[in-house]
């Protein structure tokens, strides 16, 4: 890590005491972890009751006709969390120290230590076009800090992305559910499939970190605009309304179309901007997902 590991180290461990007091606090005493129900395995099945949520209905069973009935569960004791971090050249856009890889690896950090303090092991998946690097599960505060060491000392293999390999690897090297937790701005296509697979195997929440440049052009005439993937640059004409339209569009298109996803195929979804504070919107996604959880547990 950089001479200043230990300043990143603590601003980190503030954010994290932040996130669980709040959500402590919410809960009014009846805690549940900012991960629980996820690590989660199949015991046994029971007949409907109102209230229950229907997510959990066993349908094979239900349909030999003999009543409706829910699937029960019971917490697994060691739960794994998974990190896929985009770590692509895309990653490199904001103002320095904020840039959209900074929000990456700072989340990451933050939910790292939250987890090893409630006995879950960790790994981390980082990836570009390729595998970055891999860190296996397992868990302590000593794998949280060796964890976040190899990921902001970490040096990029490839410029380019490819999501839709990164989900196929993970896919296949994860064989236990788990908590997934993808973060990337997912500038890319034809990844939906293994998307979807993924919700279906795993208890997945998508972080889509997004900055201001990629949706507000200055006008300043003719410039120089430079793709951090291809290497290649072209010139705009930022006075052009159309051009700048056309960028808004694109990005708001892509950030519905993932939303939407994520609420059809019941994934938990959150938008961080590089220049907004992403602590109260991780207070947020946890609030809901203790709420959810509280309710169909």
């Amino acid at each position: 890590m950089a001479t200043s590991s230990k300043d990143l180290l603590n601003k980190l461990r503030r954010y994290e005491i932040k996130i669980r007091k709040a959500i402590t606090s919410q809960m009014q005493g009846n805690y549940h972890s900012i991960f629980k129900g996820s690590g989660l395995e199949f015991d046994d099945v029971r007949t409907y009751q109102y209230g229950d949520d229907i997510r959990t209905i066993d349908w094979k069973v239900t349909a030999k006709g003999h009543g409706t009935y829910v699937k029960t569960f019971k917490e697994e004791k060691e739960q794994t969390i998974f990190f896929i971090l985009d770590l692509s050249a895309s990653q490199n856009i904001g103002k320095a120290g904020h840039q959209k890889i900074d929000m990456v690896k700072e989340i990451c950090g933050v939910l790292a230590l939250s987890a090893v303090k409630e006995s879950s092991q960790i790994g981390m998946i980082g990836f570009s076009d390729q595998k970055e690097m891999y860190v296996k599960p397992a868990k302590g505060m000593h794998h949280a800090h060796f964890l976040i060491n190899k990921l902001f000392q970490h040096k990029q293999l490839s410029p380019k992305t490819d999501l839709n390999k990164a989900l196929a690897f993970a896919l296949n090297l994860i064989k236990r559910r788990s908590v997934v937790i993808l973060i990337s701005d997912f500038i890319d296509e034809d990844y939906w499939l293994n998307l979807k697979a993924m919700s279906r195997r795993h208890d997945l929440v998508v972080i889509q970190i997004h900055d201001q440049q990629e949706t507000r052009l200055p006008s300043l005439g003719i410039i120089p605009i430079r793709d951090n993937e291809s290497g290649k640059t072209v010139w705009m004409n930022t006075l052009f309304s159309g051009m700048r339209n056309t960028m808004q569009k694109r990005f708001y298109d892509n950030k519905h179309q993932l939303s939407d996803f994520c609420k059809r195929h019941e994934v938990n979804y959150l938008g961080i901007d590089t220049r907004s504070d992403y602590v109260p919107e991780l207070i947020k996604l946890f609030k809901l997902r203790n709420k959810t959880k509280s309710k169909s547990g």
